[in-house]
């Protein structure tokens, strides 16, 4: 099948070949999201009893948590170097696919011994998978800018259908049949979206089929580089599950979060300084450093709902309905709603503004998503003051949070996908996108070290850390502002 014959057919007026992106991470999404709302419950539940858990301190559980998101999008940076360099995108989503399986059925084992195993299988399945997917989604576009920006809310709109999906399905089957049950299930969801892959895979063309050209001497050589790096790694990882490397949580965590701050700016630094770009280019990888910031900043509390939400909704919140119990992860799956509902009204409005030269700039749809970030928090503060009270709480508070997460996250995650995949230098994209995943990284670990914070001692010590994110994400806001200010004259070719 040709290029031509691949464009005649659509996917309600997109390329063909988003149908097979869509479904395809519309399944990883399920698996990942159908673990990862597992995970807190699981490490902090009690050992012995029915559907026992690993007995993990709040402290430890949020630390980890928070290790394995920010390992999870730390790994589409080496990912995308390894697409973009030496397999082709296509073949990473395919390995990542596979390696991602392995790892929920690891951790569908009843063992404990196989539990970090099983994580560090799919934070590496997923480093390929992830950054790369986004990378073949923005190249079905090229030379059509202006259904980009639907084309990526749409595709976003796969994600949450998936995540909905993990939530309802692994999250009672963990939490009412046995963890492991739950962990199964994401595997089989994985499995689903690989066979649904390879089969229409030819949809693709050839978008994101081949690496960057260079000679074979040079791709032999980093070939050998990556084999010797990867096999450290493996080393390493082999250590710490043997017992040969202690590793404390915390600890962890803060040093990874400093690690990750430092790559990214580092990396950023040498683009803007040292990678031959063009002025014009120079200029797009800093508005994209800018958004990068914000990005990371929004995440940090959005990935809260995996964490310390995810404790709210279970110790402090009403979840009966009826004479039903509704499983804790449950609660988690009004995002992937209100997401489905609201991507296409967010797409369509951005379009209609945009035909009349309205469109806001990237960094001021930034700030609306981070105010409506802020906001959420406002919301859990009053939700907290009541549990001081009583002792349960509705889970309105938490339905009204998420919505207001969602409509952050429509204003800021689709609109940042589609920003990198339009100005990042073209040598770079699939670095650029290993980027853009980084500030989930990033996100991530602070998610992690500040939920464990604000639980270290039940509701006393939640309110003081809300407040302090309400706080620095209005300075983060008022930033953005001046910046979106300063772009509006000088660079009215990034916007949109």
């Amino acid at each position: 099948m040709n290029q031509g014959q691949i464009t005649e057919a659509n996917f309600f007026g997109h390329p063909i070949g988003l149908r097979t992106l869509f479904l395809t991470e519309m399944w990883e999404r399920m698996s990942f999201y159908g673990m990862r709302a597992l995970l807190v419950l699981y490490m902090t539940g009690a050992v012995t009893g029915f559907n026992g858990g690993l007995g993990f301190s709040q402290v430890d559980a949020q630390a980890i948590y928070g290790i394995y998101v920010g390992m999870v999008y730390f790994m589409v940076v080496p990912g995308g170097w390894l697409a973009d360099n030496l397999l082709g995108h296509q073949r990473a989503v395919l390995y990542g696919g596979v390696v991602i399986t392995i790892g929920h059925f690891t951790l569908a084992l009843p063992l404990q011994q196989t539990f970090f195993l099983g994580l560090a299988l799919v934070v590496l399945g997923t480093g390929l998978l992830k950054g790369n997917i986004s990378t073949i989604v923005g190249e079905l576009y090229s030379g059509r800018d202006d259904q980009r920006d639907s084309g990526f809310t749409l595709f976003y709109m796969s994600i949450n259908i998936g995540s909905f999906l993990g939530f309802l399905v692994c999250g009672y089957l963990g939490e009412k049949v046995g963890w492991h049950w739950g962990f199964g299930a994401a595997g089989i969801g994985m499995l689903l979206g690989l066979i649904q892959y390879v089969r229409y895979r030819s949809l693709l063309g050839e978008a994101g089929a081949e690496p960057n050209a260079m000679p074979e001497f040079r791709r032999k050589a980093l070939s050998k580089y990556s084999i010797m790096v990867g096999s450290a790694m493996l080393l390493l990882l082999l250590g710490a599950l043997l017992g040969w490397v202690e590793i404390e949580a915390r600890a962890f965590a803060e040093n990874f979060a400093y690690f990750l701050t430092v790559l990214s700016g580092g990396y950023f630094l040498y683009l803007y300084l040292f990678a031959g770009l063009k002025d014009e280019e120079k200029r797009n990888v800093l508005v994209l450093f800018f958004l990068f910031i914000a990005a990371a900043a929004f995440w940090s509390g959005f990935d809260q709902s995996g964490g310390s939400l995810n404790i709210f909704a279970r110790d402090y919140t009403d979840l009966a309905i009826g004479g039903f119990e509704m499983p804790v992860s449950w609660v988690q799956f009004f995002n992937p709603i209100f997401v489905v509902i609201f991507a296409p009204l967010f797409a369509a409005f951005w379009t209609y503004l945009a035909r009349r030269n309205l469109d806001p700039s990237l960094p001021v749809k930034f700030v609306i998503g981070l105010l409506l970030m802020a906001l959420s928090f406002v919301v859990m503060l009053f939700a907290v003051g009541l549990a001081l009270e009583q002792e349960l709480v509705s889970v309105r508070w938490l339905l009204l949070t998420y919505l207001l997460h969602t409509w952050g996250e429509l204003a800021l995650s689709p609109i940042g996908l589609s920003a990198f995949s339009r100005y990042s230098p073209k040598k770079y994209v699939g670095q650029m996108f290993g980027l853009w995943f980084l500030a989930s990284a990033i996100g991530g670990v602070l998610a992690g070290i500040l939920g464990g914070e604000a639980l270290d001692s039940g509701l006393e010590t939640i309110s003081p850390v809300f407040s302090f994110m309400i706080k620095y994400y209005l300075v983060i806001a008022a930033v953005m502002l001046i910046i979106a200010y300063l772009m509006r004259q000088r660079e009215p070719n990034q916007r949109h």
